[in-house]
C-alpha cells in the first residue's frame, strides 16, 4: 500500500512519473525522453522513496516523485494568470541574466520567460521578462519586469513566497528578499531557496504570503534569512524572525555587498555557498552581549530615543505613546468607555502601522456586535442595510477580516489565550493583543491564594509574552475599590483601584484612565504611568467630543464647564 502522507504532506498523486516504484534508480522524467535513442533507456537517476525525492545524473537536476495536496485552506478567490507554454528566452534576455551571474541553465529549472505586458509605471506594453510563482507545480502568480527596472505582480492573484515547491522535501530553507537572488543561489547549487514576493519595506511590511504559505514551515528546524542588509531589508528579517521563532532562524551577512545576487557576482559561487554556511543563529532568549545591541546602542547614541506608536489623535498623541514588548493597563470606572477607548487605538495602530490586532474579550459578545463597531470607526459612520455588498463595504469588511482577529472559549484561561496569541503571531502576524476585560481571561494554572501574588505572577506572564513575540498587550482592568471625596463625589480610580492594588502601578509599564460623560458625549483620557519620560507625561489629559453613531474621537481644547466626570 502507498504512502498517503510524506514529509507533513498529504500525497495528491503518488509516483506521479509512473517510474518504478521498486526501483533505487531508473530513467529521469526530465531528460531521458529527450536524450538520442540509444541512451533513453540507460538509468540515469536515483529514487529516494523516502523522502519523495529523485535526483538525475545527467542532467543534475532533481525531481518531486509526488504531488501533495496543498495544506492551507483558502477560502478567498484569486485571479490566476493565464497558463503560458514555457519557451526559451531571447538572446538579449539570456545576455542579461548571462551578466548577474545566472547561466541558461538556472533560468530553465526555475522556468522563467518573457513576453510582452502592460506595465502601469510607462503605462505602455512593452517587453518584460516573468518570474512564474508556482505552487504544487501550478502557476498562482507572475512578477514582471521590464528593462527599466519596472516590476508588478499580477493583478489579483494570490501572493505566496516564490520558488515555494522546492523547500517541500527539506528540512532547511533559505529565504531571500528577490527572485533574482533565488536564481543566484541556485546556480551556486542551493536549491531550496525561496523569496518574498514584494520586497521590503522599513515601516510597514505586509507578510499576507506567508500566511498563505505557513503550512510550509511546519517541519523546518533551520530557517537561513538571507535578506539585503539594508534598512528595510533588516526590518523584514527581523518581523520574519518574529513570525517564524528566533529559535529556528538564522541570519546571513553579506559582508561588502547588498545581496546574494551581488555578492556571486563579486566574490563567485563558492563563497557564495560559504557565506550561507556561515549563517549566525539568532541570539539566544535571555542572554545579550554587546554585539546582539550594537545597532540599538550606535543608534540611540547618534539620534537618542526612538520616538513611541502613536494613535492618530492628536491631543493624546502629544502626552502618550509605547513601544512594543510592554503592555498598557487601560482602567475606569465601569461603563465609562474603556473598552471603545482601546478599539479606537487598535484601529489607530492599524491605519497608521498596518498592525493586526487580536482580541481575547469575553465581555465583547457576541463578536459581530464588535466587529460592528470596529467597521463604525472605519467607515465613521453607521452603515445602514442599503450599504451591505456595496465596494465600500466589502473593501471595508475584507480589511477587518484580515486584521482583526477575536480569540473564542467556553472559558478563558490566560495560558491558552496567550498560546491562541503566539499562534496568531505566527500564523496571521498580530502586533497587538488585546485581554479585555483581564479579570474574565482568568490564570487558571496559578495556585496561590494571594491576591498580590496573583496579579504580580499574571502581569509576569503578560510581561514575557510581549516581550518574547514583540508585540504591544492592552489590559482592559475595572477597578473595584471606589471612594467618594468630602463632598460625596466619586474620586478618579487609580491603578491602585484595581484588584491586586500596587502590583498594577509597580508592573504595568503604562497606565491609562478612561471616562466617558454620557451627557455631553465627551471623553477624558488621562496618563495615571508612563514608564519612560520620552513617551508620555504622567497626570496628563486629553479630551474628546465622542460620536455615538460612529464612535470616533474628536479633539476639544478643554472640557466643558458643565463636564462632572466623576459624580
Amino acid at each position: 500500500m502507498h504512502k498517503t502522507e510524506l514529509n507533513g504532506f498529504s500525497i495528491e498523486k503518488y509516483n506521479q512519473y509512473n517510474l518504478d516504484n521498486k526501483a533505487g534508480i531508473g530513467i529521469c522524467p526530465l531528460c531521458s525522453s529527450k536524450r538520442k535513442p540509444k541512451n533513453r533507456k540507460l538509468k540515469c537517476a536515483s529514487y529516494d522513496w523516502k523522502i519523495g525525492i529523485g535526483t538525475c545524473h545527467n542532467c543534475n537536476s532533481s525531481f518531486q516523485l509526488h504531488t501533495y495536496k496543498r495544506k492551507k485552506n483558502i477560502l478567498k478567490d484569486y485571479i490566476k494568470p493565464p497558463k503560458k507554454e514555457i519557451t526559451g528566452l531571447s538572446d538579449k534576455a539570456l545576455k542579461w541574466f548571462l551578466n548577474r551571474g545566472i547561466s541558461e541553465k538556472t533560468l530553465k529549472d526555475l522556468k522563467i520567460t518573457e513576453g510582452i505586458e502592460f506595465m502601469p509605471q510607462t503605462n505602455k506594453k512593452v517587453n518584460t521578462i516573468h518570474f512564474n510563482y508556482f505552487i504544487e507545480n501550478e502557476l498562482v502568480n507572475v512578477k514582471y519586469r521590464d528593462g527599466a527596472k519596472n516590476f508588478k505582480l499580477h493583478k489579483g492573484a494570490e501572493k505566496i513566497f516564490y520558488n515555494i515547491d522546492s523547500i517541500v522535501d527539506y528540512e532547511s530553507c533559505i529565504i531571500v528578499e528577490g527572485e533574482m537572488d533565488v536564481l543566484a543561489l541556485h546556480e551556486s547549487g542551493l536549491e531550496n531557496v525561496i523569496s518574498v514576493p514584494n520586497g521590503a519595506t522599513l515601516n510597514k511590511n505586509n507578510l499576507d504570503y506567508l500566511d498563505n504559505c505557513i503550512d510550509y514551515f511546519e517541519d523546518k528546524n533551520h530557517v537561513i534569512i538571507a535578506t539585503d542588509t539594508d534598512e528595510p531589508g533588516k526590518a523584514l528579517q527581523s518581523e520574519l524572525i518574529r513570525r517564524l521563532g528566533a529559535e529556528k532562524c538564522y541570519t546571513v551577512d553579506f559582508e561588502d555587498v547588498k545581496d546574494a545576487n551581488e555578492y556571486l557576482l563579486k566574490h563567485g559561487k563558492e563563497k557564495l555557498v560559504q557565506c550561507i554556511a556561515g549563517a549566525k543563529a539568532v541570539p539566544l532568549e535571555n542572554v545579550i552581549t554587546f554585539n546582539d545591541v550594537k545597532g540599538d546602542l550606535i543608534d540611540f547614541v547618534e539620534n537618542g530615543f526612538k520616538p513611541g506608536y502613536q494613535v492618530g489623535l492628536e491631543e493624546f498623541d502629544k502626552i502618550f505613546s509605547t513601544y512594543t514588548k510592554q503592555f498598557i493597563t487601560v482602567t475606569g470606572i465601569p461603563s465609562s468607555g474603556k473598552s471603545d477607548f482601546v478599539d479606537q487605538m487598535a484601529v489607530g495602530y492599524n491605519l497608521k502601522y498596518g498592525w493586526k490586532i487580536a482580541y481575547a474579550s469575553p465581555e465583547n459578545q457576541p463578536e459581530f456586535l464588535h466587529i460592528h463597531k470596529l467597521m463604525r470607526k472605519f467607515w465613521k459612520g453607521m452603515p445602514s442595510k442599503e450599504d451591505i455588498g456595496t465596494l465600500k463595504w466589502n473593501s471595508f469588511s475584507e480589511h477587518i477580516n484580515e486584521n482583526f482577529f477575536h480569540i473564542t472559549m467556553e472559558r478563558f484561561n490566560l495560558d491558552d489565550v496567550l498560546s491562541k496569541g503566539a499562534e496568531l503571531v505566527k500564523r496571521k502576524g498580530i502586533k497587538c493583543l488585546v485581554i479585555d476585560p483581564f479579570n474574565k481571561v482568568r490564570d487558571l494554572s496559578t495556585s496561590s491564594e494571594d491576591v498580590n501574588m496573583y496579579t504580580l505572577e499574571y502581569l509576569a506572564k503578560v510581561d514575557i509574552f510581549a516581550k518574547k513575540h514583540d508585540l504591544l498587550v492592552i489590559l482592559v482592568a475595572h477597578p473595584t475599590k471606589m471612594y467618594k471625596d468630602k463632598n460625596g463625589k466619586m474620586e478618579e480610580p487609580t491603578m491602585y483601584n484595581i484588584k491586586g492594588g500596587g502590583e498594577w502601578y509597580d508592573a504595568s509599564y503604562h497606565g491609562l484612565l478612561v471616562h466617558r460623560n454620557y451627557e455631553n458625549n465627551t471623553v477624558k483620557v488621562k496618563v495615571l504611568k508612563c514608564k519612560f519620560q520620552n513617551l508620555g507625561e504622567n497626570g496628563a489629559e486629553a479630551h474628546f467630543k465622542w460620536n455615538v453613531k460612529s464612535g470616533i474621537y474628536e479633539t476639544i481644547e478643554a472640557p466643558p464647564t458643565n463636564m462632572l466626570p466623576w459624580e
